[in-house]
């Protein structure tokens, strides 16, 4: 008996001296995104906050967005929605740690999140019959095994974002879509939503448009100052229609919608790729690739400006101002309106940067 009792000890004694990797095994990276490269091959990217690589995984087809672990060098990267794969990839070691694999008859919806310290990972799915939305949540301290799932309240989720643990916010796009194809199945009749779950998956409520928007889509979210949640909208009606692609919401309150002078929306062709706050809350952006703009609005709604650059569409926050990138493999900065390149990279990247919230 006093043995095993030395041997347990001497184990747990030597689990504990094993050292914990951390982001800056992985060279310290700010960012993540996915891009393909000049082969048409495809890789994962961390980001220093001055545009630099800091490491590279190559990634077995296209990835569309992930989510970074706040405490350890592990990402996970989802397949362009709707997707069958999501990798979780040990960015120190360039790995694939686990591959990730939805329900029979499920799609994997291109986002993610981390929550509880990192303990749970919660992606967002539909069924592949009817598009109805589902969250699945799995255990990272069990190698990711699926625990839960919850019901979105809504149709074609895309991303969902943490408020806090015990508060998630889903953008139900509204847009049942074929499988195989992603052909569009019910335009007519969509009816997308801003959907709030608690920490346990129950749907708290759910926040629509206005009879004359709901042919808008919410597809992507962003959190700001004080719980407000910014979301990005695509137009699925005519492009050259002047609608707003921006709304905010807080609480219990009704949205605001927010666009920019009718010639400037116009240029957006009713698309709008990302969605960022700077890390100070005082702005919030969108861009559109098919316009090629940046546009930069007040938390109130107010629009400050507009930006012009080819194919931009990664956003992420930084002090005073949005990282960007763009299809033709630029890094850049926008701070008070003002574009400076960190760098040209021989990859073209793909629709999202993803900011790592490192404990």
């Amino acid at each position: 008996m006093a043995t095993s009792r030395r041997r347990f000890l001497g184990a747990l004694l030597a689990a504990s001296a094993i050292p914990r990797l951390s982001w800056a095994d992985a060279g310290s990276p700010a960012f993540l995104a996915c891009a393909r490269e000049p082969d048409d091959s495809f890789a994962l990217y961390g980001l220093s906050a001055a545009g630099e690589d800091r490491f590279r995984v190559r990634l077995p087809a296209r990835g569309h967005a992930g989510a970074g672990h706040p405490l350890r060098p592990e990402a996970v990267v989802f397949a362009r929605r709707p997707g069958t794969y999501a990798l979780v990839i040990d960015c120190a070691g360039g790995k694939v740690m686990h591959r990730l694999t939805p329900p029979e008859g499920r799609q994997f919806n291109g986002h993610g999140v981390y929550l509880d310290g990192g303990d749970v990972l919660v992606t967002t799915e539909q069924r592949s019959s009817d598009s109805v939305g589902m969250l699945g949540y799995w255990s990272v301290a069990e190698g990711y095994r699926r625990i839960d799932e919850r019901p979105t309240g809504g149709i074609g989720p895309h991303e969902v974002v943490r408020l806090s643990d015990n508060l998630l916010a889903v953008a139900n796009g509204g847009i049942a879509t074929d499988p195989s194809d992603r052909r569009k199945l019910n335009i007519a009749v969509m009816r997308p939503n801003l959907a709030y779950l608690d920490g346990q998956g129950t749907l708290i409520r759910t926040v629509e448009l206005a009879e004359d928007l709901r042919f808008n889509s919410i597809r992507h979210l962003a959190v700001g100052a004080d719980g407000i949640v910014a979301f990005a909208m695509q137009w699925e009606r005519d492009p050259d229609e002047v609608v707003p692609l921006l709304g905010l919401h807080r609480g219990d309150g009704a949205p605001i919608l927010a666009a920019a002078p009718p010639a400037e929306q116009r240029v957006m062709q009713g698309y709008a790729g990302s969605i960022a706050f700077d890390l100070a809350g005082s702005e919030v952006a969108i861009t559109s690739p098919r316009g090629g703009r940046l546009h930069r609005f007040r938390p109130d709604g107010r629009f400050i400006a507009a930006t012009t650059r080819a194919d931009a569409c990664g956003l992420a926050g930084i002090s005073g101002g949005f990282l960007l990138t763009d299809g033709g493999g630029g890094v850049l900065t926008a701070e008070q309106g003002r574009m400076r390149s960190l760098g040209l990279r021989r990859r073209s990247w793909d629709n999202h940067v993803i900011a790592l919230n490192r404990g």
